[in-house]
């Protein structure tokens, strides 16, 4: 029985519908999509660091021509959350918001339009130095939770559009 149960679970996964996104490594079609992705100058210290982020994920080294590119718009904000007694702030809230396009760069057809968002909470102490370093690696920590969501929306769409190719 433990048998016949084993071959008809084995047989149920092989019938399913999941396909591996990176299916071919780095040659794959997904891989060698996502290197073909430029991503512009992005204005502001978090654009540059989404941006960074964008490259070093999207593998593009090297690449002299791209298919497509992904326009990333940001807005950062910075907010006091909690107030104390005597009007200082105790807690913030930095939120880092990214609208972008991916878009074919031979027809200019958009082929994703979306946006991303993430927050962090910040305590804030009596050390400016302190506030300013959180308030910092927290722009670091959201801009590679963007890039990575991006990145993976991304080559989904890469992927999707590939299997409708085939």
């Amino acid at each position: 029985m433990r048998i016949l149960v084993l071959m008809l679970a084995a047989l149920a996964l092989t019938s399913c519908s999941l396909r591996p996104m990176y299916a071919g490594g780095g040659s794959g079609a997904v891989a060698q999509g996502l290197a073909a992705v430029d991503v512009p100058p992005i204005p502001g210290k978090a654009g540059w660091l989404v941006r960074n982020a964008l490259n070093d994920k999207l593998g593009a080294a090297g690449v002299t021509s791209f298919r497509y590119r992904l326009d990333v718009r940001l807005d950062d904000s910075l907010e006091g959350l909690a107030v104390l007694a005597d009007d200082t702030v105790s807690r913030e809230r930095r939120t880092l918001r990214a609208r972008y396009q991916l878009v074919d760069a031979g027809t200019g057809e958009i082929l994703l339009d979306a946006t991303e968002g993430t927050d962090a909470g910040i305590d804030v102490v009596s050390s400016e130095y302190a506030t300013i370093a959180a308030e910092n690696t927290a722009l670091e920590n959201l801009s590679r939770e963007i890039a990575d969501r991006i990145v993976t929306r991304v080559a989904l769409t890469l992927r999707d559009r590939n299997s409708g190719d085939q």
